[in-house]
C-alpha cells in the first residue's frame, strides 16, 4: 500500500513539474498518459481497499501494482487469488476458487505451470497449479478427481508470507459426499522453498474413506531437456496408458518423456525434477501422507502445451479412513536449486 501511494505521488509530481513551463504536443501527451494511469491505479487501490474491508482483511490486504507485493487480488475475470511475497522478491498465488497455487517464482524463475487452455474465470476447474484432488482422485463414486478443486474455498488467515484457506461441507459437496469433513490448506513462502500443509479432520462421528492429491503442474522448458529423479528404479508402476491398464517395472535411473504419461507409482514420494535447459531442479518433498507418485503428460497435445510442463503429482492412492474425531496430514514442499 504504501509503495502504491509513493508511485502514486511520484507521478504526480512528476506531472506537477511538467506543467511549470509550456511543453510540446507530446511531452502533454506523456503527462496526461501518467496522470490518467496514476488516476487508474489510485481507483484500483480504493476498489480493492473497499472490496477486502468488506471481507474483514483491511487495507493491508491489498496488494498494489508493483506485481511483487502481498495480498488479495483479482484477476481479469474476477477470480479471487492471494499473492505471497518475501523479502527476496519470490512471489506465490495461490487462488480461492479451487484453493489452488498457481505459482511459485523464486530467484525470477516460475516453477508451476497453468495450460495454455485453462479457463481463469471459475467456469471450469483451473487446469495447472498444485490442483487439489479431493475426496477422490480420478474417476469413482463421485465426480472425477472429486469436488475441492472446483468450490471456492475461504480465506481463514493471511500474512505476506502465509495464507490458510478453509473448505467446509456445502449443499453442493453434500449432494455428492455427505461427511462431516473439514479441510484447511495452508501455504507457506519461505526464503528456500515453498511448504504446503493439506489437514483433513472428521468433524462428525462415522468414520470415511477418501484419497488425496495435488494435481501438481510443472514448467518444463522442453521435454528434450527434462528428466525426473528418485527411487523409481526396480519400482512396480501401473502403467495407465497400456490396454486397460497394466502394472509393470521400472528400469530407469531417470525418468525421461518421449510419449503420452499416465502412471501411478506406489510407494515413490521423492521426485527430483531436472530441467537442463534452465540449469534448476525442483524437489517435491513429501514429508507427509503423500506416499506415491503419479506422472502425466499429454504428449503430442499441442492445445494443452505438452512440450512445455509435466504432472509429478504427490498422491495418496490407497484410500485413507478417517474415524470421527480424526485427522490426517499431507505435507508437500518445493525446494529449487541449480544443476
Amino acid at each position: 500500500m504504501k509503495l502504491s501511494l509513493s508511485v502514486l505521488a511520484a507521478a504526480l509530481a512528476s506531472a506537477n513539474a511538467f506543467s511549470v513551463a509550456p511543453l510540446a504536443t507530446n511531452a502533454v501527451s506523456s503527462r496526461s498518459s501518467v496522470v490518467l494511469e496514476a488516476s487508474k491505479n489510485r481507483a484500483k487501490i480504493a476498489s480493492r481497499s473497499k472490496w477486502a474491508a468488506a471481507r474483514g482483511y483491511g487495507d493491508a490486504a491489498v496488494a498494489d501494482e508493483a506485481g511483487t507485493s502481498a495480498g488479495l487480488m483479482k484477476n481479469d475475470d474476477g477470480l479471487e487469488y492471494v499473492r505471497l511475497a518475501n523479502a527476496n522478491g519470490d512471489t506465490s498465488d495461490i487462488y480461492l476458487f479451487g484453493g489452488v497455487v498457481t505459482s511459485y517464482v523464486t530467484g525470477g524463475q516460475e516453477y508451476i505451470a497453468v495450460r495454455p487452455d485453462a479457463k481463469m474465470d471459475g467456469s471450469k476447474p483451473i487446469s495447472g497449479g498444485l490442483s487439489h484432488c479431493w475426496p477422490q482422485f480420478g474417476p469413482g463414486e463421485i465426480q472425477q478427481h472429486g469436488f475441492a478443486r472446483n468450490v471456492n474455498w475461504t480465506v481463514k488467515s493471511m500474512t505476506d508470507t502465509t495464507v490458510e484457506l478453509e473448505m467446509a461441507p456445502s449443499d453442493y459437496t453434500k449432494e455428492m459426499w455427505d461427511k462431516e469433513f473439514l479441510c484447511t490448506f495452508s501455504v507457506a513462502l519461505e526464503d528456500d522453498k515453498l511448504s504446503t500443509k493439506m489437514f483433513v479432520e472428521n468433524k462428525g462421528e462415522e468414520s470415511f474413506d477418501f484419497q488425496a492429491a495435488l494435481h501438481s503442474y510443472f514448467t518444463v522448458s522442453a521435454l528434450d531437456n527434462f528428466s525426473i529423479a528418485g527411487s523409481f528404479k526396480g519400482k512396480e508402476f501401473l502403467n495407465k496408458m497400456v490396454g486397460d491398464g497394466e502394472m509393470q517395472t521400472e528400469e530407469r535411473e531417470e525418468i525421461t518423456i518421449s510419449e503420452e504419461y499416465d502412471r501411478v507409482y506406489t510407494g515413490v514420494n521423492d521426485p527430483v525434477l531436472k530441467d537442463t535447459g534452465i540449469g534448476k531442479s525442483l524437489t517435491v518433498s513429501n514429508t507427509a501422507g503423500y506416499e506415491d507418485t503419479v506422472l502425466w503428460n499429454p504428449y503430442g497435445d499441442e492445445g494443452m502445451g505438452y512440450n512445455n510442463f509435466v504432472c509429478v503429482e504427490s498422491v495418496k492412492f490407497d484410500p485413507v479412513t478417517l474415524g470421527g474425531g480424526a485427522s490426517w496430514t499431507g505435507d508437500m514442499a518445493l525446494l529449487a536449486g541449480d544443476l
